[in-house]
């Protein structure tokens, strides 16, 4: 079926997969604005003439999701919906060959580094002076800030380095021009991602560099809290302990995943450290920064892992209290180290094993925040629905981590990306529920 008569140059950007991604399709937006394309980010109208989906490959249940997504707009070019529809990201960098034969409907296939590329197609010019500026899809207030692309890491379970190719750092300059962008744009919270924060500045400079970066972004006016996700413990850098036990700006918070706690697991995991030293790490970190929120993200049945490894697992999140966790199950991924493995836990096991941590965790989390009740925290106000303002403190990440609810009232009136001041009345689990302090200076 032809296509309707639709705008060829309005363009939807749909984006599955983590802030990564939606770093990158930021960029794409920015630049096809520049190139006067009219551009929305995850329409619910099938009325463009030009879709670009940047896909996510990184376990079977986000490659599905990218996969039935693929298929549902070609389903609508097919039905006249749509004239064009174009697939980037980490799926289509590595399974490009496959996807090409099996959807044969998809006008052009794009890798994760294929921007200029992308571009050209849709006849768009790369404007390099575009750097720092973004068109963002986070709510104004706040934004990611990716600060390097890929990964040298060895990880046995990790598909990444395949999608995103070798680590490559964003030269300082670079960023703190992108952090004063953003910060001219009302963004007050930067969270600055890559696949290993900590590895950052290696291959420009020689040497570790994260330290050094975040004593210059913290010189940009405008913004108030910086945070860090995703940092390797093995070689982690303390000088960045430093800088955050003697900032204002940066966040007591740090998202480390960890992945395991069983020595043996780690090592099958390849991960280069073992329990005892990260549990050091841990207690150092919470030495500098007593205050620190630590975050980390836990696998489920790795190939090999028994039950004793798992109670081992149990045994240690029971004692190192993390403030914040996420687990999930093992994905057996082609051309990964563990691939070569015997994938010999079973399904049911390991949703088994994962729903167990959660469990524990939820009950850390509880007795962590009902220490809370009767604290006062600056809080940023992301939202207001059902009936109350809902915000984060700094231990707190978007979309991942704890929210804090403020009752809505005719006393007063909060804006989105306020800062305000709160007493904590109640908890749970993974909420808190405070009252507006009005007698403090807020926002």
């Amino acid at each position: 079926m032809r296509a309707r008569s639709i705008n060829p140059r309005k363009v939807n950007v749909v984006t599955l997969g983590c802030a990564k991604n939606l770093f990158d399709s930021e960029q794409i937006m920015t630049q096809l604005r520049a190139n006067d394309f009219e551009v929305q980010h995850e329409s619910k109208k099938d009325d463009f003439g030009i879709v670009v989906i940047n896909t996510c490959g990184f376990i079977e249940s986000a490659k599905q999701e990218s996969i039935d997504t693929i298929l549902r707009f070609s389903e609508a070019k097919q039905e006249g919906h749509v004239e064009k529809v174009y697939v980037t990201g980490c799926l289509s960098q590595r399974y490009k060959n496959e996807l090409e034969e099996g959807i044969p409907e998809v006008d052009a296939w794009f890798g994760t580094r294929d921007l200029p590329r992308l571009l050209k197609t849709l006849r768009a010019d790369y404007k390099k002076e575009l750097v720092g500026e973004r068109l963002l899809t986070t709510p104004s207030h706040y934004s990611y800030l990716k600060i390097a692309e890929g990964c040298d890491r060895p990880c046995a379970f990790c598909a990444i380095p395949l999608m995103r190719g070798k680590h490559l750092s964003t030269p300082i300059d670079d960023l703190v021009k992108a952090a004063e962008g953003l910060a001219a744009q009302g963004v007050r919270e930067l969270i600055l991602i890559a696949q290993d924060l900590t590895y950052y500045g290696l291959d420009l400079y020689k040497e570790r560099k994260l330290a050094d970066l975040l004593l210059e972004l913290e010189q940009v006016d405008g913004i108030d809290w910086i945070r860090l996700h995703y940092a390797f413990p093995s070689g982690f850098p303390m000088d960045v302990i430093d800088v955050m036990a003697k900032s204002d700006k940066i966040c007591n918070y740090l998202d480390m995943p960890l992945q395991h706690a069983s020595d043996s697991v780690l090592k099958s995991m390849r991960r280069g450290i073992t329990q005892e030293k990260t549990g050091k790490l841990i207690s150092d970190i919470r030495s500098r920064v007593p205050e620190v929120a630590i975050r980390t993200t836990l696998i489920c049945g790795f190939p090999g892992e028994t039950e004793e490894n798992h109670q081992d697992l149990l045994r240690w999140v029971e004692e190192m209290k993390f403030e914040r966790l996420g687990c999930f199950t093992y994905s057996h991924e082609e051309n990964t180290y563990a691939s070569t493995m015997k994938d010999d836990v079973p399904k049911e096991v390991k949703k088994r094993r994962a729903d167990e941590v959660m469990e524990l965790q939820a009950g850390i989390s509880e007795e962590l925040n009902f220490k809370h009740l009767g604290k006062e925290f600056k809080v940023i106000v992301d939202r207001c629905e059902g009936g109350f303002w809902i915000g984060r403190t700094e231990y707190d990440s978007p979309d991942v981590d704890n929210e804090v609810r403020i009752s809505v009232s005719d006393e007063y009136h909060l804006r989105i990306g306020d800062y305000v001041q709160v007493k904590v009345t109640g908890a749970t689990a993974f909420d808190l529920d405070a009252d507006l302090l009005l007698d403090d200076s807020n926002g």
